[in-house]
């Protein structure tokens, strides 16, 4: 029996209490369950069994009282239902030689419990670090609390990072990736440079978003670059988690559904006469966040003071409580010298920075052209 979330529609394990593609909690069946096959009938009294110590038949469940052996059932009757053992039968086993009863009972009942943990956590399972729960490598969260999970470090020696050819792209795929993370069909770049836009078909047709001519992948010395065509829409790539990454004026990022370019607050001069301009006072701000609501519009601005700012949907400085793409906590813009930087703080959907002019990009960077985002692999 399994139960679909009605979250992310994924199928769990009925006894699983939180769903293993998203964390959300899992709703559960109040309904009365069946009786099993091996449940006695009503008014059938429950089966005995030895101790093996000689002593008289104790009935399973009424503990250690003692009393005649029950009767064979009349032909009239049903013969009694033997239910499951309630108890290890390695409890009943005789004593070994220079051990006491109770030494070995409790012996087997300490080896039946590490039974089943020692099975729980062979290899290849996760152990929630939350309430200790043993998880399959493929889950996201634990089945038992709904921690997210951490996958164990790959030990194994990493191979050396591939070279590229320089006498063509035929080594080079982009592959498109689906909102969930799944793959959308890929493309293999045919020549060195190639230039992909809408005009490009394949994965790149149906996406209004994109320029005819958008970007132009190029090999140079063995390294790949990537260069936008001055397109409507840009080309973004995708910040590593935790890497600072050097902000300039005018830079565009982008966090959710959000576009913000950052503006310095350099002080305006004064005019050839000697006049000052008349505005207010911006000290303790270096610059200000714009964010762009449409081609050549500007929408609401937010300054960025000398000791920096956080942005997301629930904590920070700088919020968008309705973009559900933005995480609670999505990035940071810090000052250190008079220079920004840009941090991606280890977001759900990434923190992307417009890509300017020519960029080198390397094997496995996420890039968001149009309304896709791409995986390059070389």
């Amino acid at each position: 029996m399994v139960i679909t979330c009605p979250k992310c529609s994924k199928e769990n394990q009925d006894h699983y209490k939180f769903c293993l593609g998203c964390g959300a909690e899992l709703p559960r069946d109040v309904s009365p369950k069946k009786f099993a096959p091996g449940t006695p009938p009503h008014g059938v009294p429950a089966a005995s069994r030895s101790n093996n110590y000689g002593d008289e038949p104790t009935a399973i469940g009424t503990g250690a009282q003692k009393g005649p052996a029950l009767a064979p059932p009349r032909a009239s009757q049903p013969p009694a239902v033997q239910p499951p053992a309630l108890v290890d039968p390695a409890a009943f086993a005789a004593p070994i030689r220079g051990e006491d009863t109770a030494t070995s009972r409790k012996a087997a009942a300490a080896a039946g419990a590490a039974a089943p943990s020692t099975a729980a956590a062979g290899a290849g399972t996760v152990v929630c670090p939350q309430c200790q729960e043993p998880n399959p490598p493929s889950n996201k969260f634990c089945a038992l609390c709904g921690f997210k999970l951490v996958k164990p470090a790959n030990l194994s020696v990493q191979p050396p990072p591939p070279v590229v050819s320089t006498s063509g792209a035929a080594n080079v795929v982009l592959t498109a990736l689906r909102a969930d993370g799944t793959e959308a069909g890929s493309y293999t770049l045919p020549a060195n440079p190639t230039t992909i836009g809408r005009d490009s078909g394949a994965i790149f047709g149906g996406d209004s978003y994109l320029s005819p001519r958008h970007a132009t992948f190029s090999i140079k010395g063995g390294r790949l670059f990537v260069k936008d065509e001055s397109s409507l829409n840009g080309v973004y790539r995708r910040l590593r988690r935790d890497t600072p990454v050097q902000l300039d004026n005018g830079d565009v990022f982008r966090i959710g559904q959000e576009l913000v370019r950052l503006e310095s607050l350099a002080p305006a001069p004064a005019t050839p006469d000697g006049v000052e301009r008349l505005g207010s006072p911006s000290k303790g701000y270096v610059a200000r966040l714009a964010l762009i609501i449409g081609r050549d519009a500007t929408g609401n601005a937010f300054p960025v003071p000398d000791t920096g700012l956080h942005l997301g949907r629930e904590r920070g400085d700088i919020l968008f409580p309705e973009d559900g793409y933005v995480s609670g906590l999505h990035c940071q813009i810090s000052v250190q010298g008079g220079r920004l930087s840009l941090t991606d703080l280890g977001s759900s959907n990434g923190t992307f920075l417009r890509v300017l002019g020519e960029t080198e990009i390397t094997g496995g960077d996420i890039l968001l052209m149009g309304q896709q985002l791409f995986r390059v692999t070389v």
